[in-house]
């Protein structure tokens, strides 16, 4: 078995020039950096707004493809959880992109509900600013 820094090498080598795209049934994430995560970006595909940053294991990923609603691995709890289960402000995927090492993802999304995303009632999780 290769450790992961051999099995990023080879990915590394295997995309050439990058004057090509690799097709998208061929396209696999790199679950070996952050024990068994990636980084999920969560953006509303109308406006571009960044509206969380998650993370998703494999699991998480494929009942995101399945379900077409964004769902994450919670890191505190151990387990998956689907984003508005319980205050119904769900996030209906419509895009999902990779990065250029395979080990984030940038999710597409339509707000569902109130369309406030962040648990504190904001619309993003992103609202404060840094001094």
């Amino acid at each position: 078995m290769q450790n992961a820094a051999a099995i990023t090498a080879e990915r590394r080598r295997s995309r050439g020039t990058g004057r090509g795209v690799e097709p998208h049934d061929k396209l696999k994430m790199d679950f070996t950096k952050l024990d068994g995560l990636v980084p999920a970006v969560i953006q509303d595909a109308d406006s571009g707004e960044v509206l969380m940053v998650g993370f998703m294991n494999d699991t998480a990923l494929a009942k995101t493809k399945e379900t077409g609603f964004a769902t994450f691995y919670s890191r505190s709890r151990q387990k998956l959880w689907t984003k508005g289960e319980t205050s119904g402000n769900k996030l209906a995927v419509q895009q999902i992109l990779i990065d250029c090492d395979d080990d984030t993802v940038l999710v597409k999304v339509k707000r569902m509900g109130d369309g406030n995303v962040c648990h504190t009632g904001e619309r993003s999780c992103f609202f404060r600013e840094l001094g």
